[in-house]
């Protein structure tokens, strides 16, 4: 069936005006950022063919972002680097990157529909969703949103590191990426916390 609006629903009739979706992508991959996004739409919104980003074609995804971008009230997109999932670990990273979401807002909601994620560092009342992208609209616009976002930095950085073929699997560790993470070794675009890719600079250092 799709996501539905149920969720957002819920929150007007308590009371809740300004309600939002946020959903990240990039939390798997051995390379890149993790890209939040954050999507306030109006009532009764709906969209052909939403769904999932993961389920998904690429076509549907990019006509899906203009579509959001265009009737959502506000919308923002927040990053971390490669260089803070190091830091932070992959779940802080992905928390940072949807603070900056929020931030980017030209207006904070007030209440944050997530998928199965809490942001603490934010005062708004916020609402955890197990397999939210694929129940709520909010949500799953963000998805989309995050998805194409990070999708498009990684052909960026097939661009500047181009031995390793981004743009084909966007930093996840498939057959090729790792067979290739052996033969060239780590980039500055790789995440050095990542096993495998720690693994390899063991390898490279033994």
């Amino acid at each position: 069936m799709g996501p539905t609006d149920f969720f957002e629903t819920s929150a007007w009739a308590c009371g809740f005006r300004r309600i939002a979706g946020l959903d990240e992508a990039g939390r798997g991959p051995l390379a890149g950022p993790v890209v939040a996004a954050v999507v306030v739409l109006p009532r009764r919104c709906s969209f052909e063919v939403l769904d999932d980003s993961k389920l998904l074609s690429a076509d549907q995804r990019h006509a899906l972002f203009v579509s959001i971008s265009h009737h959502a009230l506000d919308w923002g997109i927040g990053t971390a680097s490669e260089h803070e999932i190091d830091e932070l670990n992959i779940l802080g990273a992905t928390r940072l990157a949807g603070h900056r979401a929020i931030q980017d807002l030209d207006a904070p909601p007030d209440y944050l529909l997530l998928d199965a994620l809490r942001i603490p560092t934010v005062c708004i009342h916020q609402r955890p969703v197990i397999k939210g992208d694929q129940l709520s609209v909010s949500i799953a616009a963000a998805s989309i949103l995050a998805k194409v976002t990070r999708d498009r930095i990684m052909e960026d950085y097939h661009e500047r590191f181009p031995d390793y073929q981004f743009h084909l699997h966007k930093g996840y560790p498939t057959p090729e990426h790792l067979k290739r993470l052996q033969q060239f070794g780590p980039c500055a675009g790789h995440r050095r916390s990542f096993r495998p890719v720690q693994a390899c600079l063991d390898s490279q250092h033994a």
